[in-house]
């Protein structure tokens, strides 16, 4: 087999029909274009996701679940016998972690953990003037929680310093801010639902960017909230803690339920809803791109089918002339190589271009995401995952009409 023959074949049939040529070759710039735009958007959509979920939560966070459900006391004398209760009260449990800085202290220890974060979380209200808001506050020390969220980077106004040398300091989410209207320096009523009330000082926002911590949430000091639910020192109703690699967090959570008998839960079970959103944009992203690749395989398919066709008193020669169905075979498979890696590469070309529109492209997210514009991943392995499908699909695309022309008989064709 005469490679430089064959491919000097396969030039002449390409030119000779340049606007099928073209056709097919658009056919995969456009699958591969699409291919590439497509997963490049998805994959940072779901980066962006994952990264806001990651960034403002804990990767485990260990908390007494507080259960309200009793049994009554004619439950417990006659058990297993028909007995009513009417309107019977929910148990008053604590949320209280029994050594809960002790435990902390020794989480912190064990290896793969980046940061523990023991702190006291409660529901409060907001009060300034006429403007009521309920949401939650968070005593904490604000060096160790730093170490988790790095707060400083998420910082609006004001400073985290500020919070520890001011024990009526308050940092709030950025939107709470705005919507109580206050800035660093104003003053805030601050309710706890056991009617505790302080007024503390705004010393400082922060924005993660995602609107259910933006819009509720701020920090305090650790003493401070204690002693606004009239609790101890000791007094700790959460753990959070983060991971160097998320992934260990899952077994580690689970671990730690079983030695301390609290309730744990992973940021894979508190972001659930995001990950099956994950997997269903990366299932579309791939049927779609798929589907775009193999319709433009089926039209290279018909293209080389047709030249075949064409070609076939040539194909009929070039046979009687010596070629046989290897040669025959290489001039058709390297028309189809010449189609997909031509098309894949103004394919990459035209996707990165798409790609880049987009990443620049403003989008106004509101209040609820710090997003400026459309996040758009850049991987290599994309784009050589795209430009290997498109080939291999124009290859198989051009394999059978190949074959096809390699079973031509010479002598039936020149009869006529």
């Amino acid at each position: 087999m005469n490679l430089h023959i064959a491919s000097q074949i396969a030039q002449t049939h390409l030119l000779a029909k340049k606007r099928q040529t073209l056709v097919a070759m658009l056919g995969v710039t456009f699958g591969i274009a699409m291919f590439i735009t497509m997963i490049s958007f998805m994959q940072g959509v779901n980066q962006f996701l994952e990264d806001s979920a990651l960034d403002a939560s804990p990767h485990i966070r260990l908390y007494n679940e507080v259960n309200t459900q009793r049994p009554g006391l004619i439950e417990q004398l006659n058990p297993g016998n028909f007995n009513v209760i009417y309107h019977q009260k929910p148990k008053d449990e604590q949320a209280r972690i029994k050594n809960g800085m002790a435990i902390a202290e020794r989480i912190e220890r064990e290896p793969g953990v980046l940061g523990v974060s023991p702190q006291v979380a409660t529901q409060a209200f907001y009060n300034n003037g006429p403007i009521q808001l309920s949401g939650t506050i968070s005593g904490v020390d604000i060096d160790r929680e730093n170490r988790l969220y790095k707060l400083n980077t998420r910082l609006k106004s004001g400073s985290l310093s500020t919070l520890k040398t001011n024990p009526d300091g308050l940092i709030m989410g950025n939107v709470l801010a705005r919507k109580l209207n206050v800035r660093v320096g104003d003053k805030v009523t601050v309710t706890t639902p056991k009617g505790g009330i302080r007024v503390l000082r705004v010393v400082g926002t922060f924005g993660f960017g995602v609107g259910t911590v933006d819009n509720t949430k701020s920090y305090g000091n650790l003493s401070t909230v204690q002693e606004m639910l009239q609790k101890d020192p000791s007094y700790i109703t959460d753990i959070h803690i983060k991971m160097v690699d998320p992934l260990q967090a899952i077994p580690f959570g689970k671990k730690l339920r079983a030695m301390y008998g609290y309730y744990t839960e992973d940021w894979a079970t508190a972001n659930t809803a995001i990950l099956a959103g994950e997997k269903i944009r990366n299932m579309l992203t791939y049927v779609v791109s798929i589907t775009l690749l193999v319709v433009a395989g089926f039209g290279i398919y018909n293209i080389m089918n047709m030249t075949v066709i064409n070609k076939i008193k040539d194909i009929a020669i070039l046979k009687a002339t010596g070629f046989d169905a290897r040669d025959i075979i290489a001039i058709f498979l390297l028309q189809a190589v010449f189609i997909g890696f031509t098309g894949g590469l103004l394919g990459l070309g035209i996707g990165f271009g798409l790609s880049y529109l987009l990443s620049i492209t403003p989008f106004d997210a509101g209040d609820f995401l710090s997003l400026k514009t459309f996040p758009v991943i850049f991987a290599a392995k994309y784009y050589i995952m795209g430009l290997l499908f498109g080939v291999i699909t124009t290859i198989l695309a051009g394999f059978f009409p190949s074959r096809k022309a390699a079973q031509v008989d010479p002598v039936a064709i020149l009869r006529g």
